[in-house]
């Protein structure tokens, strides 16, 4: 199984830089978007609904920001969007596709700017409330892939300059201790240091220009069961999209044909 994950920063932006032209060449499984930027109907043009996928979307209530996909190759038995946190589900930030005994998620966290204390609370309380949501979904006897921009950094690894960016919200030690507890406590796992611990290896660039500045900051996040079927991860970085990078991993896993 292949899964590819991709925070856009506005989905037109991307599509006009070739992002569909590429990302349907590498067949992938599933395709999972964040930070769509535009409300579902209004994109008119086929490129963002590939023939080979199942596409599904939940938009910010302003349908303007924010906003997460989801392609499926195989169709979903079902899709769930938002997570049941009342002040976080309009601003479209989660979308989930169901498989038999998997479900894959479309993430885009909260962010909060430098000098921003009440963006940074926010930012916290999501993260509490969702490490609360993976305790207990722990119980339903399933697997997890959580795909996207968690806006944190887990380590010193990744990023970039880490001395200029010390004290930025994404590299506070609070977040990075949120990551550690996920992954203490509950057995999730970043898929891709399984099989990369190089130092170079970032996803964002803030400034817009790889080479500088950069971030590791998109992850897809497995659950336990999942951690021992790692084979495969890659930053795609020949091209350029947007201020993100694309991720690849590759799964040994096989995905439930379609019924239809």
């Amino acid at each position: 199984m292949r899964i590819i994950s991709f925070c856009a920063d506005s989905i037109v932006d991307a599509a006009k830089k070739g992002f569909f032209d590429w990302v349907t060449k590498q067949d992938a499984d599933i395709i999972c978007i964040q930070n769509i930027g535009i409300a579902e109907y209004k994109l008119r043009d086929d490129v963002y609904f590939p023939r080979d996928y199942n596409p599904y979307f939940f938009d910010a209530a302003d349908g303007k920001h924010n906003g997460v996909a989801i392609y499926c190759r195989n169709l979903p038995k079902a899709i769930m969007t938002g997570l049941g946190f009342l002040d976080f589900d309009m601003d479209g930030l989660y979308i989930q596709a169901d498989f038999d005994n998997i479900s894959i998620g479309s993430l885009l966290a909260p962010t909060a700017d430098e000098g921003d204390s009440a963006g940074l609370i926010r930012k916290n309380q999501f993260f509490e409330q969702y490490l609360n949501h993976l305790t207990k979904v722990r119980n339903k006897r399933r697997d997890f892939i959580i795909c996207g921009n968690w806006n944190i950094a887990h380590r010193a690894i990744d990023i970039q300059d880490v001395r200029g960016n010390h004290g930025k919200p994404g590299s506070l030690a609070e977040e990075q201790q949120w990551l550690d507890r996920l992954f203490r406590e509950q057995h999730y796992a970043d898929a891709f240091r399984l099989v990369n611990n190089d130092a170079d290896e970032f996803s964002w660039w803030p400034d817009g220009e790889p080479g500088s500045n950069g971030w590791r900051v998109d992850m897809q996040i497995t659950s336990e069961h999942i951690t021992p079927r790692v084979e495969y991860g890659a930053i795609y970085k020949v091209q350029q999209f947007g201020k993100h990078a694309p991720l690849i991993m590759d799964y040994d896993f096989e995905l439930p044909e379609s019924p239809f």
